[in-house]
Protein backbone atom coordinates (compact mmCIF):
# COMPACT_ATOMS: atom_id res chain seq x y z
CA UNK A 1 0.00 0.00 0.00
CA UNK A 2 2.85 2.40 0.87
CA UNK A 3 4.41 1.88 -2.56
CA UNK A 4 1.06 2.69 -4.22
CA UNK A 5 0.72 5.92 -2.20
CA UNK A 6 4.27 6.92 -3.13
CA UNK A 7 3.57 6.24 -6.80
CA UNK A 8 0.29 8.17 -6.85
CA UNK A 9 1.88 11.16 -5.11
CA UNK A 10 4.78 11.14 -7.58
CA UNK A 11 2.38 11.10 -10.53
CA UNK A 12 0.18 13.87 -9.10
CA UNK A 13 3.26 15.99 -8.30
CA UNK A 14 4.58 15.42 -11.81
CA UNK A 15 1.30 16.40 -13.43
CA UNK A 16 1.22 19.55 -11.31
CA UNK A 17 4.77 20.50 -12.25
CA UNK A 18 4.41 19.71 -15.93
CA UNK A 19 0.90 21.16 -16.18
CA UNK A 20 1.86 24.35 -14.36
CA UNK A 21 4.96 24.75 -16.48
CA UNK A 22 2.91 24.12 -19.61
CA UNK A 23 0.46 26.88 -18.66
CA UNK A 24 3.27 29.38 -18.07
CA UNK A 25 4.91 28.25 -21.33
CA UNK A 26 1.61 28.81 -23.14
CA UNK A 27 1.37 32.36 -21.81
CA UNK A 28 4.99 33.24 -22.60
CA UNK A 29 5.53 31.37 -25.87
CA UNK A 30 2.09 30.76 -27.38
CA UNK A 31 0.43 34.12 -26.54
CA UNK A 32 -2.18 32.60 -24.24
CA UNK A 33 -4.00 34.93 -21.80
CA UNK A 34 -2.26 36.15 -18.65
CA UNK A 35 -4.65 33.97 -16.63
CA UNK A 36 -2.70 30.97 -17.92
CA UNK A 37 0.42 32.26 -16.14
CA UNK A 38 -1.42 32.84 -12.85
CA UNK A 39 -3.11 29.45 -12.94
CA UNK A 40 0.22 27.89 -13.90
CA UNK A 41 1.85 29.49 -10.87
CA UNK A 42 -0.84 28.10 -8.58
CA UNK A 43 -0.50 24.63 -10.09
CA UNK A 44 3.29 24.81 -9.67
CA UNK A 45 2.81 25.75 -6.01
CA UNK A 46 0.50 22.75 -5.63
CA UNK A 47 3.35 20.60 -6.95
CA UNK A 48 5.50 21.60 -3.98
CA UNK A 49 2.72 20.76 -1.54
CA UNK A 50 2.02 17.36 -3.13
CA UNK A 51 5.72 16.47 -3.15
CA UNK A 52 5.93 17.31 0.56
CA UNK A 53 3.15 14.81 1.32
CA UNK A 54 5.42 11.88 0.47
CA UNK A 55 5.74 9.32 3.28
CA UNK A 56 9.46 9.05 2.45
CA UNK A 57 11.27 10.98 5.19
CA UNK A 58 14.45 11.93 3.29
CA UNK A 59 14.09 15.05 1.15
CA UNK A 60 16.95 14.08 -1.16
CA UNK A 61 15.54 10.62 -1.83
CA UNK A 62 12.08 12.02 -2.59
CA UNK A 63 13.41 14.51 -5.11
CA UNK A 64 15.91 12.11 -6.68
CA UNK A 65 13.26 9.44 -7.18
CA UNK A 66 10.71 12.02 -8.34
CA UNK A 67 13.16 13.09 -11.05
CA UNK A 68 12.85 9.69 -12.71
CA UNK A 69 9.06 9.86 -12.63
CA UNK A 70 9.18 13.39 -14.01
CA UNK A 71 11.22 12.27 -17.01
CA UNK A 72 8.74 9.54 -17.93
CA UNK A 73 5.73 11.80 -17.35
CA UNK A 74 7.26 14.60 -19.43
CA UNK A 75 7.60 12.23 -22.37
CA UNK A 76 4.04 11.00 -21.89
CA UNK A 77 2.77 14.59 -21.67
CA UNK A 78 4.57 15.36 -24.93
CA UNK A 79 2.91 12.41 -26.63
CA UNK A 80 -0.60 13.15 -25.36
CA UNK A 81 -0.62 16.96 -25.45
CA UNK A 82 1.91 17.94 -28.13
CA UNK A 83 1.89 14.95 -30.47
CA UNK A 84 5.57 14.26 -29.72
CA UNK A 85 6.86 10.92 -30.98
CA UNK A 86 9.59 9.58 -28.69
CA UNK A 87 12.23 7.41 -30.30
CA UNK A 88 13.64 4.22 -28.83
CA UNK A 89 16.35 6.13 -26.98
CA UNK A 90 13.76 8.37 -25.29
CA UNK A 91 11.82 5.29 -24.24
CA UNK A 92 14.93 3.44 -23.08
CA UNK A 93 16.05 6.45 -21.06
CA UNK A 94 12.63 6.74 -19.41
CA UNK A 95 12.63 3.02 -18.64
CA UNK A 96 16.07 3.25 -17.03
CA UNK A 97 14.84 6.17 -14.91
CA UNK A 98 11.78 4.24 -13.73
CA UNK A 99 13.98 1.27 -12.80
CA UNK A 100 16.14 3.69 -10.81
CA UNK A 101 13.07 4.99 -8.98
CA UNK A 102 12.03 1.47 -8.02
CA UNK A 103 15.55 0.68 -6.79
CA UNK A 104 15.54 3.79 -4.59
CA UNK A 105 11.98 3.61 -3.26
CA UNK A 106 10.95 -0.07 -3.07
CA UNK A 107 13.34 -1.51 -0.44
CA UNK A 108 12.05 -1.29 3.12
CA UNK A 109 14.16 0.94 5.35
Amino acid sequence: MRFLIIGVLFVVAGLCEIGGGYLVWGWMRDTKPLAWAFIGGLVLAAYGVVAALQPISEFGRVYAAYGGIFIALALLWGVVVDGFEPDRYDLLGAFICIVGVVVMVAPPR
